[in-house]
Order: C-alpha cells, then sequence, then structure tokens
C-alpha cells in the first residue's frame, strides 16, 4: 500500500488549514525522522541556499538544524492554496549556543502528490536577532490559537 497522509488534494480551505497545523505540529517536536514522513522518498527541498533531494537527507539537514538552533519554536499561517499546493508565511524563534536569539520569517511554498506527502517544499527565510525579552513563542501553539494568524512582524 503506498503511503499516504491526510488531507489529500484537492484542498479545499478546511484541509488546507489542518495540513499546515499538522506541519507545524510536527516540526516543533523537532523529530528529524517524524517530520521527514510528510514528504515524499524523493521530496525536493530547497531551504534558503541548501537543496535537498530525498528523506535521508532532509532528515540529515533537520538533525543539523535544531543542533544549530537551539529552543526551537515555529508558528505557521495559511496564505494561499490550490488544488495540490499551499502557501504558508512562518514565523521562528530559537537561540544559538551563545545564548543569541533570532526571529526568522519566510514564506514556503509546498505541492503535494496524491496520498498527501509532500513531494516539493521551497523556503525563503530572513532572520533578525532579538533579545530574550523580545521573544514572543514559547512552546507549541495552544489548540486555542490553531488558526490564528502569524502577525507580519
Amino acid at each position: 500500500m503506498p503511503e499516504s497522509r491526510p488531507p489529500f488534494p484537492p484542498f479545499d480551505l478546511e484541509g488546507a488549514i489542518e495540513k499546515v497545523q499538522a506541519a507545524e505540529d510536527a516540526w516543533n517536536t523537532r523529530d528529524p525522522h517524524r517530520v521527514s514522513l510528510a514528504y515524499t522518498e524523493d521530496s525536493v527541498w530547497r531551504n534558503r541556499e541548501t537543496y535537498l533531494v530525498g528523506r535521508p537527507a532532509i532528515v540529515e539537514f533537520l538533525t543539523g538544524k535544531w543542533r544549530r538552533e537551539l529552543d526551537y519554536v515555529l508558528r505557521k499561517s495559511l496564505w494561499s492554496f490550490h488544488e495540490d499546493r499551499i502557501a504558508v508565511r512562518f514565523q521562528y524563534e530559537c537561540r544559538d549556543a551563545a545564548g543569541q536569539w533570532y526571529r526568522s520569517y519566510g514564506n514556503e511554498l509546498w505541492e503535494f502528490d496524491e496520498g498527501g506527502l509532500m513531494r516539493r517544499r521551497e523556503a525563503s527565510i530572513n532572520d533578525v536577532p532579538i533579545a530574550e525579552a523580545d521573544r514572543r513563542l514559547v512552546g507549541p501553539r495552544p489548540a486555542g490559537e490553531y488558526g490564528v494568524d502569524i502577525p507580519l512582524w
């Protein structure tokens, strides 16, 4: 049986919102293997200046990411969707080993196969150093905040 991850395309508003929240929840586990299962075996990524193909490369990339980006917390918001594609805005906060906090802003373009696995991900990301006192993301999003948009800055 082929792998699948509902909801499946073509997406409606409810399915697109569910897909975005599922991605946010998975990434906030900081478990590279768990996250990689949402992608096709041959998924193609562009993440900033890095290009990846396949789950093993995704696991390796995310393992390194979360070794460097400590106390990582992410929020995603649905921007748009159409058939088998979803666009999201996101923000995440993390600190480096020296204790400097960052807020990273970005956009992702996603394309899914018929089984609901992501076959393509393109991420554009900008980082802004922040003071720890300026953090606004702490821990996973409470269920009562699902679907609440993230601020522009």
